[in-house]
């Protein structure tokens, strides 16, 4: 069976629309529905109801969908595997925006300068996303926020971070929390701490620059929790007040369990 008839089944799946799928795909809405006929056919089972609205998974259809998503894991996973056997050519990197603030260039420096025909592939994303990325096999490895906590995700280094509740140093804050982003690690550790530790109720505000996020704690706009490199990399480490907070959001490089890099001893040995 041809994998790419399983991507476009997925992809009409996934946008509940022929049109739409055909447009995510770069496809023609002709060749898109020709194709879902092909698959139809190898199946013997009519996979879609076609309605006004667009179209809906048939119990046939709600039955092969999960077999489709693994083939076509497989398949990339083998393709991308038998691509690497002998020489890495791609790795794709997964990293939270704190990380890619402190140690990315860094990180970059070193493997263009050990595997200089390595190509490397980027997403910035939070932790959250990023571990579904790594389970679904769309990133090779992945710098976290924390712990990988899930059970198909391996550990290969770690990267001590000291974390600080920043306050303003000569004011009293405002009632408001400073965030990167609402669904970020840091945020979610930061509104536990402040609903433990301050009276007042606290309302959330996102800023997505680490900059912009230090110069409102220190004009007395609001609180947030970072860690002290970055503070240091914006120059505010003597201007804030800062509270040391035993959170375990260290950085950790992990990667897929059964799904290891070429260069797996390297990035367990490499110092950032």
């Amino acid at each position: 069976m041809d994998s790419n008839l399983l991507k476009v089944f997925v992809a009409v799946k996934n946008t509940k629309s022929i049109s739409l799928g055909a447009k995510e795909l770069g496809f023609t809405q002709s060749n898109v529905t020709l194709r879902i006929k092909q698959l139809e056919k190898i199946l013997g089972h009519e996979l879609f109801h076609r309605t006004n609205k667009g179209v809906v998974l048939t119990k046939e259809g709600e039955k092969f969908y999960p077999y489709a998503l693994e083939i076509i894991k497989k398949v990339d996973e083998a393709l991308i595997n038998m691509k690497n056997t002998d020489n890495l050519e791609l790795l794709r990197v997964g990293s939270t925006q704190t990380n890619a603030t402190i140690r990315l260039t860094t990180f970059i420096n070193q493997i263009n300068e050990d595997f200089p025909k390595l190509d490397l592939d980027f997403k910035i994303d939070s932790t959250t996303n990023l571990v579904e990325q790594l389970v679904d096999y769309k990133i090779d490895i992945a710098f976290l926020n924390g712990k990988a906590k899930h059970k198909d995700l391996i550990e290969l280094n770690r990267f001590e971070e000291e974390i600080y509740f920043i306050e303003p140093k000569n004011k009293e804050a405002q009632k408001r929390i400073l965030a990167y982003k609402k669904n970020c690690v840091h945020c979610k550790y930061l509104e536990i701490y402040v609903k433990e530790n301050k009276k007042d109720k606290y309302k959330t505000t996102i800023f997505e620059n680490y900059e912009v996020i230090l110069a409102c704690v220190k004009a007395g706009f609001g609180v947030t929790l970072l860690s002290k490199s970055i503070i240091e990399k914006f120059g505010y480490l003597q201007d804030l007040k800062l509270t040391k907070v035993d959170f375990d959001l260290h950085t950790t490089l992990v990667c897929r369990r059964d799904y290891k890099s070429v260069i797996e001893g390297y990035l367990r040995e490499i110092k950032l």
